[in-house]
């Protein structure tokens, strides 16, 4: 791989500021992007961006309807360009069918899907130009469940259709659509879920155990496949679900230990 491979590319990555999306970011820039970071919290970027004339953050709520097109307009009119779009921006909230409020089902469809839905629509036209390609950040939750995630789970089995269609609506034109689907990654939101239960420990070592790999992701891992998705190293891929999961979906419920 060309440590240089994104010299002379653009970027913006929503939800940038931490998480899979921080370490996107770092990435892209380490390989010669030009980037922009778009976040809720922006100045939690601009305290690791550091002074390169590569980056800039600013604000963007992807549940908010003119946003992405506002940050996607800021990154052009300093870049010039716009050939990577990952969108990272998620949120997770809990409840079954029963305790999930309309409230909190808006809520998450508004950021998980919606949001998507927003950045992706906003940048075609500038994608169009460069024939460049969006990667989205999906999750296991997109094939399978847990108890109690209704809408977490909805929005993310909703994001692999957003994804397929816009692979297919867009293939012609040379604009491609991918996603990764993580499993449990190490993550200011992992650690913000675990402090909902009066052990936060043992939920950690809890979701260490269920990977069958036998720990959970570094955001890194994560970047690493979005990265690939978003290079020429990927230019026959589009419409596709990376499973980035250290073997989460493969055992069958109820198999014995080894």
């Amino acid at each position: 791989m060309d440590q240089g491979e994104f010299t002379g590319k653009s970027a913006i990555v929503f939800g940038g500021a931490m998480g899979i999306g921080q370490a996107v970011a770092q990435l892209l820039l380490e390989r010669g992007a030009s980037v922009t970071i778009a976040d809720l919290k922006p100045d939690i970027a601009r305290e690791w961006l550091g002074s390169s004339s590569q980056v800039q953050a600013v604000p963007a709520d992807v549940s908010q309807a003119d946003d992405p097109a506002k940050a996607i307009r800021a990154h052009t009119e300093r870049f010039g360009r716009l050939d990577v779009v990952v969108d990272s921006a998620g949120i997770q909230r809990y409840g079954n069918l029963e305790t999930t409020t309309e409230a909190g089902w808006d809520e998450v469809m508004e950021v998980n899907l919606k949001g998507a839905f927003r950045v992706a629509k906003a940048s075609i036209p500038a994608l169009r130009e460069t024939k460049g390609n969006i990667v989205l950040v999906a999750s296991v939750q997109s094939f399978a469940t847990q108890q109690n995630v209704t809408a977490y789970t909805v929005s993310k089995h909703a994001l692999i259709g957003l994804v397929r269609s816009a692979a297919v609506d867009y293939a012609r034109e040379g604009i491609r659509v991918n996603c990764v689907a993580p499993g449990t990654v190490d993550t200011p939101m992992l650690h913000w879920a675990a402090s909902l239960d009066p052990d936060p420990q043992a939920v950690m070592d809890a979701v260490q155990r269920i990977h069958p790999i036998g720990r959970i992701a570094q955001p890194l891992e994560v970047a690493e496949v979005i990265l690939f998705l978003a290079s020429p190293r990927a230019s026959f891929v589009t419409g596709a679900a990376y499973v980035v999961d250290g073997g989460l979906l493969l055992p069958l419920g109820g198999a014995p230990d080894a």
